[in-house]
């Protein structure tokens, strides 16, 4: 796989068991990289190794006064210096492309997993971790991969240079022989008390992303009630949390580095030393101490890759381990589905609470715990995050339908849908059947203003539809965004369309023209929409309630408040007090069918109307109908 044909066309099954499990399994995927990066390295490396004999070679032909030798050594210095300069630039050219295409394959990896959990991801998991994993964990990874093969030439080199020099000059071989084993796994006692060092500074860092991220996310909010000082403080000491473990991790690092250069030192003063008691003796020529005492300074270099893989492991192995949490997740039900591809219609019928949505009729949906709502609204869109039975549509069951066959028929949107960053183009620019114009979305989400705000902030364009919405919609109000989002869901048109919570930052006056417009859009097509908002509910075709898990009542908005009181307490937001003063009266016959008495005695339906849903202004609806 080369930079230039990424993506993938298919990423892979990761094992995703464990942090070392999936980088054994990323590796294994990359194998012919990998040996195109060890055969490189190998040129490299043994260029650079045979370098000494070379100059050895030419420091005795001169002694010896041999010309012939000595055109030979400039041969073979020749030959090594471009090996080494192919070698180089291939190995650098190969480690970069096996770098970068493991970097790829896990965030391809992630993206896809993404998908798959939809919003049940960041329920199981922390919103920064995702951000660290597939930002800066995605490049360790990368880093150790990449740094693998580079790491077995130096190895292979170092072994061969030793072989090498106890055939050609065995009294010093052994010595570098014997040393340089000792100087490989010298900083291995080091290495755990480095890793956990590592892991501190990346669990600290992780928890500092997570936080700036969610401040970050609520910085409206956190302004509107004062909060942002309180919420930068927390981040400023998380951040020093993260200072003081990089400086802890960076201290043994150094001391590793420290060890790397003083132990080659001291095996050079030892060599050097030996060698030229052995050339006083006669024992060993000039040009052999040459040789010997070169090679030994050429394999302080490929003996930094020793230090340079236990750091990118070091560094990876948490990074993998995160990425192996999140890609190990999965949904209680096959994605693959067991059915063939295909868009049923007909009711939507959920055999767990009893929620019936016809077809072509606008559903609302009350829940006292909204909680309850949540779950509920991920079910109806099949293949839910926890095991539990299928919800029908027409008869078929959504979770034996492949996982794109079922989003194609059913749309949910969450409570906190998210904009991405782009032109309002590109965010309507969704997979959709085609009978909607984003404009008539537009229009029925009540975008008017949400338009002119674009167009006043973009400098360069008079047109909404190119005007700029910047990362996840931070310059828009909540209601602003939430009516963008659901004029996105408008324009898909999916056979059925279940909103969870669409109008809950929206202004009564809006709300009351959103439902009209999202009631006349949706015509003949089945919409399904948790609310507890009467302005709302007062628009559907049938109110389902729901009391903890199972339908509790069906029927129209205004009939239920009536004859529901639990209905009631729900969607007025009555206090205990109310609801007993209420339970009192009805109790003492002064209630008929919802009425009170009146001055004369007389009993008004309108007046316990009013009295009930003050909080919701009921007389407004009136107004806006």
């Amino acid at each position: 796989m080369q930079i230039q044909d990424l993506p993938y066309p298919d990423p892979g099954v990761p094992d995703a068991r464990s942090g070392p499990r999936f980088l054994w399994w990323l590796f294994r995927n990359q194998l012919s990289g990998q040996l195109k990066s060890l055969a490189w390295g190998l040129l490299h490396f043994a260029s650079v190794a045979s370098l000494p004999f070379s100059v050895g070679l030419a420091v005795q032909a001169a002694v010896d006064r041999s010309g012939g030798r000595l055109a030979l050594a400039g041969g073979l210095l020749t030959l090594a210096c471009v090996g080494n300069a192919v070698g180089d630039g291939f190995l650098h050219r190969a480690a970069v492309t096996n770098w970068i295409t493991a970097a790829a394959r896990v965030q391809q990896l992630l993206a896809r997993k993404a998908a798959t959990l939809g919003s049940a991801l960041t329920r199981r998991v922390a919103a920064g971790e995702v951000v660290a994993v597939s930002t800066g964990d995605v490049e360790k990874i990368g880093w150790f991969v990449e740094a693998l093969s580079r790491f077995t030439a130096a190895a292979v080199t170092i072994v061969l240079v030793c072989v090498g020099l106890l055939v050609y000059q065995p009294a010093l071989g052994v010595v570098v022989a014997a040393g340089l084993p000792v100087l490989a796994i010298a900083v291995l006692p080091l290495l755990p008390r480095a890793t956990r060092r590592a892991d501190t500074q990346r669990e600290k860092a992780g928890r500092a992303t997570e936080l700036a991220s969610d401040t970050v996310a609520g910085l409206r909010v956190l302004r509107g009630i004062g909060g942002e000082e309180l919420f930068l403080d927390r981040y400023r000491r998380a951040s020093q949390e993260v200072r003081h473990a990089a400086v802890h991790s960076a201290r043994m690092w150094s001391l590793i580095a420290a060890i790397q250069v003083l132990l080659p030192g001291l095996l050079l003063i030892t060599v050097v030393w030996y060698g030229v008691h052995l050339a006083r003796e006669g024992r060993i020529t000039v040009g052999e101490l040459v040789t010997v005492y070169s090679s030994v300074m050429v394999l302080g270099y490929p003996l930094r890759h020793f230090e340079e893989i236990a750091m990118a492991y070091s560094f990876s192995r948490p990074s993998a381990k995160r990425a192996a949490r999140v890609l190990s997740l999965g949904r209680a039900t096959d994605t693959t589905g067991s059915r063939d591809a295909e868009t049923p219609t007909g009711d939507l019928y959920d055999p767990a609470t009893g929620l019936l949505a016809p077809a072509g009729l606008l559903t609302a949906v009350v829940c006292g715990d909204p909680d309850v709502a949540g779950r509920l609204a991920e079910r109806l869109g099949g293949h839910a995050a926890e095991q539990g039975t299928s919800v029908l549509l027409g008869g078929v069951a959504l979770d034996e339908l492949p996982l794109n066959s079922a989003r194609a028929a059913v749309l949910v949107q969450d409570k906190d849908p998210v904009l991405l960053s782009g032109t309002l183009r590109e965010l309507l620019d969704v997979p959709a059947s085609g009978a909607v114009d984003p404009r008539d979305a537009l229009d029925a989400a009540q975008c008017g203003d949400v338009l002119a705000a674009l167009v006043q902030g973009s400098l360069d364009t008079d047109d909404p539809m190119d005007a700029r919405i910047t990362e996840r919609g931070r310059s828009l109000s909540g209601g602003q965004r939430q009516r963008l989002a659901l004029a996105r869901s408008l324009v898909t048109d999916p056979e059925v369309l279940v909103l969870d919570e669409p109008t809950s930052a929206v202004d009564s006056h809006t709300e009351a023209r959103v439902a009209q417009g999202v009631r006349a859009l949706r015509a003949r097509r089945t919409t399904v929409v948790f609310t507890s908002s009467p302005l709302l509910l007062d628009r559907a075709d049938r109110v389902v309630f729901l009391d903890g898990d199972s339908v509790a009542a069906v029927g129209g908005h205004r009939e239920l408040v009536r004859t529901e009181p639990r209905y009631r307490a729900v969607v007025t937001r009555e206090t205990e007090d109310e609801a007993a003063l209420t339970e009192a009266l009805a109790e003492g016959g002064a209630l008929r069918e919802g009425g009170i008495p009146d001055k004369d005695g007389a009993l008004r339906d309108d007046e316990v109307l009013h009295r009930l849903e003050e909080l919701e202004d009921l007389e407004e609806i009136e107004e806006t109908a």
